[in-house]
């Protein structure tokens, strides 16, 4: 038996109780999560929520971009990062929805793929969700989707499917919970634009703790 084994075996035994009992009612309380209340503002059109997303992504210092498919990623990601004078290079995750795009049409244009590095100076993800009422990103990891690239590159750069796009925390939720069937990823982030903090003489600093730079590219069809 390994220390953690002889840990888990004390927790159980002081929780008292059956373990399958336990194990089924938890099993139970994630099959059939409670409904929340949900916000009005989040109970608007498609459209809307799209619009919505941006503006609240905006208010905290995201920078956002829309594009029609994918094939249109690697224009639009050199044009940015020219605009903010950063090197062509990008560490990036092996998502399918990348991995189909036709890279060699920007040929200045470095992309690799792989955990991101300290040194790395931008990161490529791609988004699970998007959530309108905050404008906040849902990221999981995965291997395809290592969860450094969310924070180690000064800059983050983030591709959202519109498709993805919801009004509430609680539908992006019960997507997660839909689509993993029921077994949840190992990290979920939710990530509400760059990273930032006050500790400092009570003044934001943009950039302390992860990246400096959030942007944001949503795309219409996929």
């Amino acid at each position: 038996m390994t220390a953690r084994d002889s840990i888990l075996n004390k927790i159980s035994s002081a929780l008292g109780g059956d373990k399958a009992e336990r194990q089924a009612v938890a099993t139970a309380r994630l099959q059939t999560p409670p409904e929340n209340i949900i916000p009005a503002r989040a109970q608007v059109p498609g459209d809307e929520q799209v619009q919505m997303f941006q503006d609240w992504a905006e208010e905290v210092s995201t920078t956002t971009d829309r594009i029609d498919s994918l094939n249109d990623l690697p224009a639009a990601l050199a044009t940015y990062l020219s605009r903010q004078n950063l090197p062509s290079e990008v560490k990036s995750s092996a998502d399918p929805l990348l991995e189909n795009i036709d890279w060699a049409q920007q040929p200045t244009l470095v992309r690799k793929t792989g955990i991101a590095e300290e040194a790395d100076p931008v990161g490529l993800a791609v988004a699970f969700a998007g959530i309108a009422e905050t404008g906040t990103l849902v990221l999981h990891a995965g291997a395809e989707n290592p969860t450094s690239l969310n924070f180690l590159p000064e800059t983050h750069v983030v591709l959202l499917p519109r498709s993805r796009i919801t009004g509430d925390y609680e539908t992006s939720w019960q997507r997660v919970r839909d689509e993993k069937s029921g077994a949840m990823p190992r990290v979920v982030n939710w990530i509400t634009g760059p990273s930032r903090t006050g500790d400092i003489e009570q003044k934001i600093q943009l950039g302390i703790h992860g990246p400096r730079r959030l942007h944001i590219i949503i795309v219409d069809e996929v």
